[in-house]
């Protein structure tokens, strides 16, 4: 899925799946990711500031270069994350 440079301030993205997504760069922002499927994920250089990932699955997802201020980060996978 091709979503790089999206803007996704404030989504409500529970439960969703961007396995090996491409949302380089994106601005997610304050959108909950709660339990999201993020497996193998782009999220190079996304903004992920204030991002509720409570449970998300990041396992093998390329967070290099991504802001991830005061993000949620409980219970989230980050097995092989980078």
């Amino acid at each position: 899925m091709e979503v790089s440079r999206a803007t996704l301030v404030g989504a409500t993205l529970t439960r969703a799946s961007f396995i090996k997504a491409d949302p380089t760069g994106a601005d997610l922002t304050d959108a909950d990711l709660t339990e999201a499927d993020l497996i193998g994920a782009n999220l190079k250089g996304a903004d992920l500031t204030r991002t509720n990932l409570t449970d998300a699955d990041l396992t093998d997802a390329d967070l290099t270069e991504a802001k991830l201020r005061t993000a949620n980060l409980t219970g989230a996978d980050l097995n092989r994350a980078k």
